[in-house]
């Protein structure tokens, strides 16, 4: 793997950054609000930051750098889709939770639902979220959809879900200031006299920031894209496979190629050197 070390690094960093997103969240609702309950109250709503930070911006952020991992190359490509959708569910239940308990908690207080850009932006983003991940079961995971369909939708599901995964950071940016303005109001301190309150939530969005930077680069760099798999590309009539075609493994675990297909290309290999040597001697005898 090229770079693998600046790699290691970012990784190592953009993890760091994440566990200290959701610990910076669990901080805020504890120390500076009411903590977490689910009765209506103000503790209600603080699932809805906890939530989405945890699951819609630090899970889906692993979940899409998971085919980046080198040391799991050698895995089956479906185990990895897997371990990929599952997280990507658990980061849909997660941010689903978060939206009731906002709902939730505005019924209880009498607050309109739905006024403001953040609201508007969020709601977008867990639909589209949910059809990006309902449509990726359908036809990447299901074995029912053609080689072709796939071909043709996969750039499309990869710019969405980091299209995604921005509008979701940006939301959630969204979302802290609204927070603050609403939450630190005279003759409390206000947001704009930069209380540690607000120097605090503001780092968050800083930290969030950060860790979305990083996942966006190590998800989009070419030489740290997951290398196909030798022993099960899908042959095309000029010997080469379709461009942008996902190779199916038929390994069930993180072990090499099969017994069976190592004898089988022994074998091949071995026929044509039989058929090179035969060669040679036809020409010498001539």
């Amino acid at each position: 793997m090229e770079g693998y070390g600046l790699f290691l690094v970012l990784l190592v960093s953009a993890l760091l950054l994440g566990f200290l997103s959701v610990l910076f969240a669990l901080v805020w609702v504890f120390h500076y609000r009411e903590g977490l309950s689910w009765d209506g109250g103000s503790a209600e709503f603080n699932w809805h930051p906890v939530l989405i930070i945890t699951g819609f911006i630090f899970i889906q952020g692993i979940a899409i750098i998971v085919y980046r991992l080198p040391w799991t190359w050698k895995c089956s490509k479906l185990l990895i889709k897997f371990i990929h959708a599952g997280l990507n569910t658990i980061a849909m239940i997660l941010a689903i939770v978060s939206l009731v308990a906002v709902f939730d908690f505005h019924n209880a207080k009498n607050i309109p639902n739905m006024y403001s850009l953040h609201s508007w932006i969020g709601l977008t983003a867990v639909i589209f979220y949910t059809l990006q991940l309902v449509l990726g079961f359908a036809v990447f995971l299901l074995p029912f959809a053609p080689v072709s369909l796939r071909a043709s939708l996969m750039p499309i599901h990869i710019y969405s879900g980091l299209l995604i995964f921005a509008t979701v950071i940006a939301t959630a940016l969204m979302g802290f200031t609204e927070k603050l303005i609403f939450a630190l109001k005279t003759p409390a301190p206000a947001y704009n006299t930069s209380p540690p309150e607000a120097i605090f939530v503001n780092t968050l969005g800083l930290l969030i920031v950060i860790f979305g930077a990083l996942i966006l680069w190590m998800a989009t760099r070419p030489h740290w894209k997951r290398p196909p798999e030798e022993n099960s590309k899908i042959q095309q009539p000029n010997g080469g496979t379709p461009e942008g075609t996902e190779e199916e493994s038929t390994m069930t675990d993180c072990s090499n190629t099969d017994k069976s297909d190592v004898e089988f290309n022994s074998e091949a290999a071995a026929r044509k050197r039989n058929l090179k040597l035969d060669e040679v001697g036809q020409r010498s005898t001539m």
